[in-house]
């Protein structure tokens, strides 16, 4: 499910293949008319129809129905391999959280986005939406089990870093440089000993005030950027 007239146009500016959109009255025609040419239908709907049938708290002029945007994982892992960096979502279960994440991705220059583990759907309507267009350019995998894929990237020449909250190196003394998987677990408790015993790398992200830690998509982001910003130092 896409929501609203700027979704609609970032994936139709990527190729993704759209079926249907339903829109009111006041959706803007040159967009409906660009849906229209690649192949959907278009539906017009009163605005109350079109509030049933999204979770939007404020509903757009219009949603749209896509074709899944994922591949393989082996191809994941393939595109990870290549580098410089890639991102494992094992047990994100927020929505919001994954989107985000898959946003950080991009910008950070990221190859590929792994979900794993009891992670959401990547193609739920809130992540379509954190994501921000970005779930339909950047590659995205889904399914495995957390350790299953561990492997496949280390057999891949990949190095696996996870967050902790206390114990690791400091995220800013690590080498982030590529080929780098970095590894984010659930929300509410972080990853599992099993997972953090599994990876290559254990990082800590230092806090100068009481704060014991920060939600998984800030964390994400700092870890992505610091990577970035190591790139950018030795280039």
């Amino acid at each position: 499910m896409i929501d609203g007239p700027v979704l609609l146009a970032e994936a139709l500016d990527a190729g993704v293949v759209v079926t249907d959109v339903f829109a009111t009255d006041d959706a803007p025609a040159p967009l409906l008319d660009r849906a229209e040419r690649a192949g959907a239908a278009v539906h017009l709907v009163t605005p109350a129809v079109l509030a049933r049938a999204t979770d939007a708290v404020t509903p757009n002029a219009l949603a749209a129905i896509a074709r899944r945007v994922e591949i393989p994982l082996p191809e994941a892992v393939a595109l990870a391999a290549a580098g410089p960096l890639a991102l494992v979502l094992a047990g994100v279960g927020d929505p919001g959280n994954a989107g985000t994440l898959v946003r950080t991705a991009e910008a950070s220059g990221a190859a590929a986005v792994l979900f794993c583990g009891a992670s959401v759907d990547p193609s739920s309507p809130k992540c379509v939406r954190a994501a921000a267009g970005a779930l339909f350019r950047l590659p995205v995998a889904g399914g495995g089990e957390t350790i299953e894929v561990l492997e496949q990237l280390r057999g891949a020449g990949v190095t696996t870093a996870a967050t902790v909250v206390r114990g690791g190196q400091p995220y800013d003394r690590a080498d982030l440089g590529g080929p780098l998987a970095i590894v984010l677990g659930p929300e509410a408790h972080g990853l599992p000993d099993e997972v953090v015993d599994a990876v290559d790398l254990r990082l800590t992200i230092p806090m100068a005030g009481p704060t014991e830690s920060l939600n998984v998509a800030m964390a994400g982001t700092v870890l992505c950027f610091e990577a970035l910003r190591q790139r950018r130092a030795a280039s």
